[in-house]
């Protein structure tokens, strides 16, 4: 497909063609895979898959949290080719299920990827400071590092505990501030330059997970393959407190999904940046359903190498938050070697949640560019200089920040991810089970046939699960979110936005919007 042919399909669901059309097919799986990034989640997760099930859980688990995530991709893909905009979710929801069901999951995509930029921020502060600072340069990062209050460390008293982990806190916005300022950045001054960051971490992250690997295996493996298929039920005391109450092995094993389904999520980005992808139709589909795929191999073995590293995985999970730390610090591989794979995973972390605020960013424009969000007129704007929507990268960036004040917690950060993104991606799937071969007549040309409806079955179930799952301690603060933001939702449609918001445009209105493309892409300096 040509890019007049992209522009034409674009027109023909009432949209400009604002945004720089300058990723190609491996762009957009890059930026997906960029998102996902098996070396954020799949490390900063680990502790959450030994204080769960031990070994079973970070390799089993991960099969299965992968599997599911595949499905969802494969589902969202269908949509995807059909419908190629940056509002993505939004835009297929209220396509598929009406403009009130498109509102609902315009917002909570909206809350996962904020959660997605805060979660990956917060972890790539505490890899900075952990394996670079401490690690790397030998610096004390204790003043910086929230301490455990029961038992109280040694020689310190309650007081001094509190006054240490209010400071780590303020270091810790401060330091996520900074971060996220270089993230927006990097974002304001066109899709090139981020596309470049993305390609690059794309190759990153599997030559480092591939060496991270491979340092695992020489220098710590046991070679104990059974210990990653036992079930271990490491909730409450044996877990270091990670998981704070023992719970059943059932619970436990689906509290413990959220380390996959943490890791491999975001793969929306693919969707997010339809309008600067070349061949949509095709491309979208294929990178988010690679983008799994890959990070679903990779993340396995490299998880498996941690397990058989372990030199006792009681001891690991025992350590809690720290398993991952401990398991690395400990490893006899060469200094050298170890120091520069610290850095490259802060790389691809730091890459990872830039990805992520420019999927947020699109999501933003998209949604205001339909009168979604309050102040839209402003939020909706692109720079005819650089082809980016800048206020909407900055709100992202905002809100982004705004988000660890409140839950500073990486878990719940984490959980929050994954619990709001994936509700988000099944509130489309839905829809558009319901209304094929009814009101959904017209496909992309990536179909599922046959599989169209089970997997969408599948997709909704999964979902449901992981509802339960990530309300569970230590994410229980999620149900503050969750029912804040239902009560929001409700309250604004029914007295509000019911009457207000229009939704995207269908019909007649898209006939009406031909004269406004043409004025936008003139404003910024492509006529139609």
């Amino acid at each position: 497909m040509t890019q007049d042919e992209d522009t034409k399909v674009l027109h023909s669901m009432g949209y400009a063609q604002e945004l720089s059309r300058r990723m190609g097919g491996f762009s957009n799986f890059a930026i997906s895979f960029s998102i996902i990034c098996i070396l954020a989640g799949g490390i900063t997760s680990f502790p959450l898959a030994m204080a769960t099930g031990g070994g079973f859980e970070a390799t089993i688990g991960w099969i299965v949290g992968g599997l599911f995530a595949l499905v969802v991709a494969t589902s969202l893909g269908q949509i995807a080719s059909a419908y190629p905009t940056a509002g993505a979710l939004y835009h297929w929801s209220s396509i598929l299920g009406g403009r009130g069901w498109g509102w609902a999951t315009a917002w909570i995509n909206l809350l996962g990827l904020i959660f997605v930029v805060a979660s990956v921020d917060v972890g790539v502060w505490l890899l900075l400071r952990d394996l670079v600072l401490a690690g790397v340069f030998h610096m004390d990062v204790t003043a910086w590092t929230t301490l455990a209050t029961d038992p109280l460390p040694a020689g310190m008293t309650m007081d001094q505990v509190i006054a240490n982990n209010n400071h780590a806190y303020y270091v810790q916005v401060g330091a996520v501030s900074v971060i996220v300022l270089a993230q927006a950045l990097v974002n304001h001054f066109g899709i090139k330059l981020t596309t470049l960051l993305t390609d690059f971490s794309g190759y990153l992250i599997l030559v480092v997970a591939v060496v991270l690997t491979a340092m695992f295996l020489i220098w710590g493996a046991t070679w104990d393959f059974h210990r990653a298929f036992t079930f271990v039920n490491n909730t409450g005391e044996p877990g270091g407190g990670y998981v704070p109450e023992p719970r059943t092995a059932l619970v436990a094993f689906l509290i413990g999904l959220l380390y996959p389904l943490y890791t491999i999520t975001g793969f929306d980005a693919s969707a997010h940046t339809s309008e600067e992808t070349a061949d949509a139709r095709r491309a979208v589909p294929r990178g988010m359903i690679h983008s799994v795929f890959w990070s679903l191999v990779f993340g396995f073995v490299m998880a498996l190498s941690f397990v058989l590293a372990s030199p006792d995985l009681a001891a690991t999970a025992k350590d809690g938050g720290n398993a991952w730390f401990n398991l690395f610090n400990n490893l006899p591989a060469p200094t050298p070697l170890k120091d520069v794979i610290a850095i490259c995973i802060v790389i691809a972390n730091f890459i990872c949640a830039l990805a992520g605020l420019t999927s947020t960013s699109r999501m933003i424009y998209a949604f205001a560019r339909d009168g979604g969000l309050p102040g839209s007129s402003l939020w909706k704007q692109v720079s005819p200089q650089w082809r980016t929507p800048v206020p909407a990268i900055w709100l992202a960036a905002v809100l982004s920040v705004a988000a660890t004040l409140y839950s500073p917690a990486f878990a719940a950060l984490a959980a929050g991810c994954a619990l709001f993104l994936y509700v988000s991606y099944v509130m489309p799937i839905a829809a558009g089970m319901l209304a094929e071969g009814k009101t959904w007549t017209e496909f992309g040309p990536f179909r599922l046939g046959f599989w169209s409806k089970p997997l969408a079955l599948i997709s909704i179930a999964g979902v449901l699960v992981l509802m339960y799952a990530g309300i569970q301690p230590p994410f229980d603060i999620l149900i503050n979110y969750a029912i804040g933001l239902i009560v929001l939702l409700i309250v604004l449609w029914f007295g509000i936005e019911s009457r207000r918001f229009k939704g995207p445009p269908i019909g007649a209105e898209i006939a009406r919007r031909q004269a406004e493309i043409a004025a936008a892409e003139k404003a910024v300096g492509e006529s139609a």
